[in-house]
């Protein structure tokens, strides 16, 4: 419980000082609107990883009004826990927890090869710190007391990598399944037409006559949905 008396210390800073426990806490109520932040698609799914739980419940609040999914974990452990269950757009966790720390938190998601961006929080932040997690991935090293537009700024720029870590994701699935709908003969037309060779030369290797290579380039722009054989260069290289 905390004790004393709350002093607001206003926009720009968004705090409040607690008078008589000398800890700052962040109120996201009474900063200035910033608007709401945007994202595509579904509502975004935040993992708040924190041991202080005034802090983290004032974080989740806010943050469930700006239209984030929040899940909230007080500690590392229990934070991995829940990321056998969930999947996340993005994970905010505190650098120094009881157990393990915000860093093996990160280094674990690597080991587990799961992309999702990380912004790291301290209240003890160092140069050494903030270079070793932003060298291992993380999109932003935030220093307590937080700032809400800072906060929200590199949540925004997380969202977007991952959207379009996603599209791009997406977009190679997908041709992939298309792809494997090439017989091996279409297959061999498409890796030379992709080289930039003629249909003569592709015709002379193959054995066959260049009309017929022109009726299976066909086949393959129709079955990988492309009109031109710009596009279809394109896709490939992709």
């Amino acid at each position: 419980m905390l004790v004393g008396v709350c002093e607001p210390l206003g926009p720009p800073h968004c705090f409040i000082r607690c008078i008589g426990c000398s800890r700052l806490i962040v109120r996201f109520a009474l900063c200035q609107d910033i608007g709401t932040l945007q994202s595509p698609g579904a509502a975004p799914h935040l993992l708040i990883v924190d041991d202080e739980a005034t802090l983290r419940g004032l974080m989740a609040e806010r943050l469930a009004e700006r239209g984030f999914e929040v899940v909230q974990a007080d500690s590392g452990e229990r934070a991995l826990e829940l990321l056998e269950q969930f999947a996340f757009d993005i994970v905010i966790t505190d650098l120094r927890l009881p157990g393990m720390s915000g860093a093996q938190v990160q280094a674990e998601l690597a080991a587990r090869k799961v992309q999702w961006p990380i912004v790291i929080l301290t209240a003890h932040g160092d140069v050494a710190s903030a270079r070793n997690a932003l060298k291992a991935g993380a999109i932003d090293f935030i220093e307590k007391p937080i700032q809400e537009p800072v906060l929200l700024a590199a949540l925004e720029h997380g969202i977007s990598q991952q959207r379009a870590i996603e599209s791009d994701a997406a977009r190679k699935a997908d041709f992939e399944r298309r792809l494997a709908r090439l017989t091996p003969r279409e297959r061999e037309v498409l890796a030379m037409i992709v080289e930039g060779r003629h249909n003569r030369e592709v015709a002379q290797v193959l054995g066959i006559s260049p009309r017929t290579v022109e009726v299976y380039k066909a086949r393959v722009m129709d079955k990988l949905d492309v009109e031109r054989l710009p596009d279809l260069i394109r896709l490939t290289l992709k």
